[in-house]
C-alpha cells in the first residue's frame, strides 16, 4: 500500500468538521434532550473512526505495519513517532470507548460521554495538528 497524503487531508477535513459539530454540542449540552445527546454519541464515534482510519492507512503505508486492536493502532503511531506519546496518553481508552458506542450501547453511562465531549475538541484538534505536522515532515 502506498500512502496517500491526499487521502489523509480529506480524512483530516472531515474530522474537524466533526470537532466543530461536537463543540457546538457541547455549548448546548446542559439542556440537551435525546436528539442532543444522539448527535454527541454520533459525532464521538464518528471522530473515533476517523483517527483509526488515518493511524491504520499510516501504519499500513508508511511503516508495512497491522494493528491487532483500536487502542494498537494509536500505541503503534506513538512508537513510530507520527503522534506524541504525551497525546497517545490523552486518547488512551478511545478504542473501548467507540466499542461501547457501537456495540454496548446498553451499558453507555451518559457522564462518560459528557466526560468526552469535555476532552473532545482539544483532543481530536491536536490529533489533526500532530498528523498534519507529521504528514508535513515526509515530504
Amino acid at each position: 500500500m502506498v500512502l496517500k497524503p491526499e487521502a489523509l487531508r480529506a480524512r483530516l477535513l472531515k474530522l474537524e468538521e466533526v470537532i466543530a459539530g461536537l463543540v457546538e454540542l457541547a455549548d448546548a449540552q446542559p439542556h440537551a434532550g435525546i436528539r442532543e445527546t444522539w448527535a454527541v454519541e454520533r459525532g464521538l464515534h464518528l471522530a473515533a473512526e476517523v483517527v483509526f482510519d488515518i493511524g491504520n492507512h499510516v501504519l499500513s503505508a508508511q511503516f508495512g505495519v497491522s494493528a491487532t486492536d483500536y487502542e494498537d493502532i494509536l500505541e503503534q503511531m506513538a512508537r513510530k513517532a507520527v503522534i506524541s506519546g504525551a497525546l497517545r496518553a490523552r486518547l488512551q481508552g478511545l478504542g473501548g470507548f467507540r466499542n461501547l458506542l457501537v456495540h454496548n450501547y446498553l451499558r453507555l453511562d451518559p457522564q462518560r460521554v459528557r466526560e468526552k465531549l469535555t476532552t473532545a475538541e482539544a483532543d481530536f484538534t491536536d490529533f489533526a495538528l500532530e498528523i498534519r505536522r507529521w504528514l508535513e515532515s515526509t515530504g
